[in-house]
């Protein structure tokens, strides 16, 4: 895969960044999660989550199986302004 392939499309992450960070020391989903942004767009890391998981596998020797993926939360959800308002009436 050739390396200025964008494998985050979400927040347009190439291979190169995601190798160039791991090559820095951070080998943890999170870690480059928290720089990069990956997981973090509309797909919560079902597109990318598995080729940074694979690249971090890769670099150090691990199955992919023991590479632990993001802590997910559940999803936040919008509140109509509706709803605060009649709550700040009370």
């Amino acid at each position: 895969m050739d390396e200025n392939t964008i494998i985050c499309r979400c927040s347009d992450v190439t291979l190169k960044e995601v190798r160039e960070l791991i090559s820095e020391g951070y080998v943890t989903f999170d870690e480059i999660k928290r720089i990069t942004r990956i997981g973090m767009g509309p797909c919560q890391g079902k597109t990318c989550g598995q080729l940074v998981m694979r690249e971090i596998a890769n670099a150090t020797g691990q199955n992919i199986k023991d590479v632990k993926f993001q802590t997910n939360r559940p999803p936040v959800v919008g509140v109509k302004l509706g709803l605060i308002a009649e709550e700040g009436r009370r």
